[in-house]
């Protein structure tokens, strides 16, 4: 588990370094928005674009989420938003990422599996929603208030002994 956690993270870390990187056509001066004599306006990117992850990363993100009874839908957007949400919950403090089920089918987001606090469930939606490509999040944690080691159970230290005769 440790091994595929690690994995998911540098998959996920690489994936936004390299993105980073990747400054063309892109004038990263503070004062930009001053120069009045661009020739023609600047394309604007699609919003959903993922342009650094490809088909292979797609299949081995799609057999990980198979190994933890998750849904990834056809499209490498799909993949690439189901890669995305997951590192978000492995990061987030709030949320015990492997508790929770992502399934990505058409951009839709589905959350299912159980969390431990009404906050943790809140949390892991707020992630789902803000990640660029998803059109909907459909949130079907259950809150389920985890179990105290200590359950106060009495016992007794004397149990089946005879008390001594005086």
């Amino acid at each position: 588990m440790g091994t595929k956690l690690l994995l998911l993270v540098a998959i996920w870390a690489l994936s936004f370094g390299v993105g980073a990187c990747d400054n063309t056509g892109q004038n990263m001066n503070a004062n930009a928005n001053v120069n009045t004599n661009m020739a023609a306006p600047r394309a604007e990117a699609t919003p959903t674009a993922t342009p650094k992850y490809s088909e292979e990363q797609a299949r081995e993100e799609r057999a990980r989420a198979k190994e933890n009874k998750e849904t990834i839908g056809d499209t490498l957007e799909d993949a690439w938003i189901h890669t995305k949400i997951v590192a978000k919950l492995i990061g987030d403090s709030k949320t015990p990422e492997r508790k929770i089920n992502v399934d990505v089918v058409n951009n839709v987001v589905t959350l299912r599996g159980t969390v431990d606090t009404a906050e943790a469930r809140a949390e892991a939606e707020r992630i789902a929603k803000e990640t660029e490509g998803v059109t909907k999040v459909v949130n079907q944690l259950k809150v389920v208030a985890a179990k105290s080691a200590n359950t106060n159970k009495a016992t007794s230290t004397n149990k089946g002994k005879v008390p001594p005769n005086e």
